[in-house]
């Protein structure tokens, strides 16, 4: 007897997943059912551990479609759609991307009625999942335990972080993780499952319980100085403040137990920054490495939130020059160093002209983090926005305190934001020195990526007052060594 038989027999199928999230397995058994024209109402679908003794006659072998049997047409839109709502917790949802598999066969614009039921609960949990992985990129927060090493009993860095996920995200979202983190060994425990990054191999494990994980590290200190000090009471919203960071998170991250503080503060510390002009000073990180380490975590910001890595400034613990840049690109991002790129190579060419050495220069940028737009396999750059640059503000403040230049140069306009709080035109600054609130100079030209996207006489001008700026820096640089 053939499966279509079977069927008209009345005839029922079994399908037990072997992962909640494996949309493959529910893939390639939704094709062969679909092939064998087995209706949505003749199949149980079963999610791991489940009760399929429940069913003790359905038939539990996957049916072998006829040679003869039509392809099954999916179109984009579903298949990604359903990539995402397979990693609902809802039991129903395989049921539901057979039932509209099925539908599609007949009518494949079936997805666009926006009032059918079956499509709005589809897009319903697509969209609750795409949350649930944003918040889990957001609201992760690794902790700093020492591991023994296996060889010579020399300790180990490893970070460990806990989260409690609402849907079956850990494996959709370990590609993001492996690549933000990826010359640092952790551990992401969840009570789905957990992930563990040796910097070379990914592996799984089982389900975790909060008290697996450490409750918490020297870093914090320095999360908590940072959300205190970006926190605005003037823009205090709570309602939307929870809404983007519900309260069940706030006992894995650090700075929110500053939050009952803060928020009750709130009106005492507008008032105040209404006669101080800003927020009051607090405690910097001391030590660069510090710094270093805590924007890797850092997600204060939608940039931080992509598939990129923190890239720290590089150069002498004290330089008497600390350039400026925007933010990382591409290049910098897959290599974890500022300005190895296209720009890099540029400004190491001017550099050279007038006469400074790179190595003996600190150089940085005012963003730390790439910000992008995918478009294929192409990562687009895209200009951060004036409230990215004032969040990661502190940052560079911070390691402008620590390098203490006697002069900086800011390439471009975001770099000039970053280090005067404010917008200023390049034309109308470029050229003379003005005075930081530390006593030391801020000469502002143009970024070297600007160059690239010009040709014939108007590069050869751009670059011509690109020259005369290095060239007017080295000057003030001898004279300030005398």
């Amino acid at each position: 007897m053939n499966a279509l038989q079977h069927v008209r027999l009345g005839t029922y199928y079994v399908a037990q997943l072997p992962e909640q999230d494996d949309f493959e397995f529910w893939r390639d058994r939704a094709r062969a059912l679909v092939q064998c024209d087995v209706p949505p109402d003749r199949i149980a679908w079963v999610p791991p551990g489940g009760n399929g003794d429940l069913f003790t006659h359905g038939e539990r072998r996957a049916p072998v479609p006829p040679a003869d049997a039509a392809m099954v047409r999916a179109s984009k839109p579903f298949i990604q759609l359903a990539r995402s709502a397979i990693c609902h917790s809802d039991p129903d949802r395989f049921a539901l991307l057979y039932r509209l598999l099925w539908r599609h066969q007949a009518n494949p614009k079936v997805l666009e009625d926006r009032a059918d039921g079956d499509v709005r609960r589809l897009d319903e949990l697509a969209r609750h999942v795409r949350r649930d992985i944003h918040k889990m990129r957001a609201f992760v927060r690794f902790r700093l335990v020492e591991d023994e090493a296996a060889q010579g009993g020399e300790s180990e860095e490893h970070y460990v972080a806990w989260f409690e996920p609402e849907h079956h995200i850990l494996r959709a979202n370990a590609g993001f993780f492996t690549r933000r983190f990826a010359n640092m060994r952790w551990s992401i425990l969840t009570p789905k499952g957990s992930l563990h990054w040796d910097t070379q191999a990914l592996a799984e494990g089982p389900p975790a319980e909060r008290a697996d994980a450490p409750a918490g590290d020297p870093v914090e200190a320095l999360w908590r100085k940072y959300y205190a000090s970006t926190f605005n009471p003037a823009r205090l919203k709570v309602g939307a403040m929870l809404k983007e960071m519900p309260r069940k998170y706030w006992k894995n991250m650090p700075e929110t137990s500053l939050i009952p503080e803060l928020v009750a503060g709130a009106q005492a510390r507008e008032a105040a920054m209404v006669d101080a002009g800003s927020i009051e000073p607090s405690e910097r990180p001391d030590t660069l490495d510090a710094i270093a380490s805590a924007i890797h975590s850092c997600r204060r910001c939608p940039i931080g939130e992509l598939e990129n890595q923190a890239v720290m400034g590089e150069g002498p613990r004290r330089a008497a020059l600390m350039v400026v840049g925007e933010q990382p690109g591409d290049q910098e991002d897959l290599a974890g160093k500022p300005f190895v790129g296209p720009a890099g190579q540029v400004l190491d060419r001017f550099l050279q002209q007038a006469g400074i050495d790179r190595e003996q220069t600190y150089v940085t940028n005012a963003v730390k983090h790439f910000k992008f737009t995918q478009r294929g396999k192409r990562r687009l750059h895209q200009s951060p926005t004036a409230k990215e640059i004032d969040i990661c503000r502190w940052w560079l403040e911070g390691e402008r305190a620590l390098v203490q230049p006697r002069l900086v140069l800011a390439l471009g306009a975001s770099a000039a934001r970053g280090l005067l709080g404010k917008t200023v035109s390049i034309s109308r600054v470029r050229g003379a020195a003005q005075m930081l609130e530390d006593g030391s100079e801020l000469w502002v030209t143009a970024h070297p990526s600007y160059l690239l996207r010009l040709e014939g006489p108007a590069r050869e001008e751009q670059e011509r007052l690109f020259a005369a700026d290095l060239a007017a820096v080295a000057e003030r640089l001898a004279e300030l060594a005398q």
